[in-house]
């Protein structure tokens, strides 16, 4: 059955719904984990989707945040250098090529030479607004991020249509108020108002009063 969405604005998470980074992600962050002692399965279910900082508080509540602070900038080089197994999530650059000209933006957790790194890796194009680590005060599922990109492109949030794969992605596209798309095999189960496998499923059609997505 064909979903229909109006929308003014689409606000796209990156990794797991522009970029597949699922590897290289898992491999740097289970060999962070490793000398703490950490359950690797809690450690899978905490880092995707949020800034990297906040992933450390969460698993190590304890530990004083300068040192997390300082050990996130350090995995963000890490990342940033290492493009190992990044590729385009199915259907990506078709739609970013669909949306081309209408209000839309990303909002990922990275920051900004990490977003390069990764869209440069699997081909894609940056949207000329992207919401970063950078421009943010609050990591998802704080909606600040979504929220931001919505004000800068004078769009209701509303009228915003977010695609999101991560946990923390969607509670944070719901909490600003937006519809919410959800991108791969387990988003369905985060609350996402309607899910797709990949961007294939998404189709982009003009109208005068903004835009309509279709969902197959």
């Amino acid at each position: 059955m064909t979903t229909t969405l109006h929308a003014r604005a689409v606000l796209l998470d990156m990794d797991g719904t522009l970029v597949d980074s699922t590897a290289v992600v898992e491999r740097l962050w289970l060999e962070w984990a490793q000398p703490h002692g950490l359950d690797p399965s809690v450690v899978l279910q905490t880092v995707h989707g949020r800034q990297g900082h906040q992933s450390m508080a969460i698993m190590l509540p304890e530990r004083d945040h300068a040192i997390n602070l300082v050990e996130n900038q350090e995995m963000l080089a890490r990342e940033s250098g290492d493009v190992d197994g990044v590729v385009e999530i199915a259907g990506a650059a078709a739609f970013l090529a669909a949306l081309s000209g209408l209000p839309h933006a990303i909002v990922t957790s990275a920051n900004v030479p990490l977003m390069t790194a990764r869209m440069q890796a699997a081909g894609l194009t940056v949207p000329a607004l992207a919401i970063t680590a950078e421009r943010v005060t609050d990591s998802k599922p704080h909606p600040e991020g979504f929220l931001a990109a919505a004000a800068q492109l004078g769009v209701d949030p509303a009228d915003c249509v977010v695609f999101e794969d991560s946990e923390a992605g969607v509670q944070a596209g719901l909490a600003a108020g937006m519809r919410v798309i959800g991108v791969g095999s387990h988003a369905a189960a985060h609350g996402a108002h309607h899910s797709v496998a990949d961007l294939t499923q998404v189709a982009v059609v003009d109208t005068a009063q903004g835009f309509v997505l279709t969902i197959d």
